[in-house]
């Protein structure tokens, strides 16, 4: 397999809104800026396993806006729950867990918040236990796909939200579409493209599925990217650049879509950064055509395009 060495530089420094939170996430919108999720502390594991999804004393989360021109800020104060994931929709903010708790009949977490850019609560709903991504199109439509935990149920979940590994919301946490083509056990990657075009890539199969022409008339196709355990993919529709999969998170893959439903052997590419060093990032997002690289306080992106 050939490689190829690209020399990154960082296109924003957050640091100056960091003092006193830590990075939870950083992932990009519809709209095509970045948004960051930051805590003033991460709480601590339950049993030093588990992630708590209710939290037992009020947290500040700070919601960085940012474009390569300017950064803003949306404080949310006293929040009791434990967010993962934050994505715009509509004129507002989409709060995210990746976990929550099922009590009983009728009684269960709400992990979806929806706040203003005042920091203020608009609505709650839920959203299901063990979500491993969330992407919000253009047209908000809110796409959640689930690790195992959520397919198979935990957390109090004997029939959970998340069973079919995929599934699309409206903006106020009505179910749209629910995957039932693919035997999802953990999506391990979703890239929603547009309103019409959202890949996935998933365990057991190891498969890379395409839904195309909306929720509502959805058709999905399939093809094998030849690639084990990736966890994450961007996209032009004919490259495509892969996570390196088991043992090899951190490193990538470049492949070409040559033939209908098959994928080239491709190249490996190795990141650097603006010091000639390997890029080791501490978060990453993939999303659309595009990758980005969180290494502590500095944001770097590349979009597939620049590496063909």
């Amino acid at each position: 397999m050939l490689n190829k060495t690209v020399a990154l530089q960082p296109f924003v420094d957050i640091s100056a809104h960091v003092e006193g939170f830590e990075i939870i996430s950083t992932q990009f919108g519809a709209d095509g800026r970045v948004y960051v999720l930051l805590i003033n502390q991460i709480p601590e594991r339950e049993r030093g396993m588990f992630v708590p999804a209710a939290l037992k004393e009020t947290y500040t989360y700070k919601v960085l806006i940012v474009t390569d021109q300017h950064i803003d800020e949306v404080v949310i104060w006293g929040q009791y729950y434990n967010y993962h994931f934050v994505q715009p929709l509509q004129n507002h903010l989409l709060l995210v867990g990746a976990r929550c708790t099922y009590y009983d009949k009728g009684k269960y977490d709400l992990n979806a918040k929806v706040c203003d850019y005042e920091g203020h609560t608009v609505r709650e709903f839920l959203l299901g236990d063990g979500i491993q991504s969330v992407q919000v199109t253009e047209k908000d439509t809110i796409w959640t796909s689930y690790f195992d935990e959520g397919v198979f149920g935990n957390y109090g979940w004997n029939n959970p939200i998340g069973a079919y590994g995929l599934l699309a919301w409206d903006e106020h946490g009505n179910k749209i579409y629910e995957n039932h083509t693919a035997d999802i056990a953990d999506c391990y990657a979703l890239n929603a493209v547009n309103e019409k075009e959202i890949w996935f890539y998933y365990y057991t199969d190891f498969s890379l599925g395409c839904i195309t022409g909306g929720h509502e008339q959805a058709k999905v196709t399939f093809m094998n990217p030849g690639i084990s355990g990736s966890s994450g993919f961007c996209t032009d529709g004919y490259h495509f650049l892969f996570d390196g999969g088991y043992g090899k998170h951190g490193t990538f893959v470049l492949k070409k879509n040559e033939k209908p439903g098959i994928l080239t052997k491709g190249c490996k590419v190795h990141f650097l950064n603006e010091q000639a060093k390997p890029l080791v990032a501490t978060t990453q997002d993939f999303r659309k055509n595009r990758v980005l690289f969180g290494a502590g306080n500095l944001l770097y992106q590349v979009a597939v395009e620049e590496l063909v």
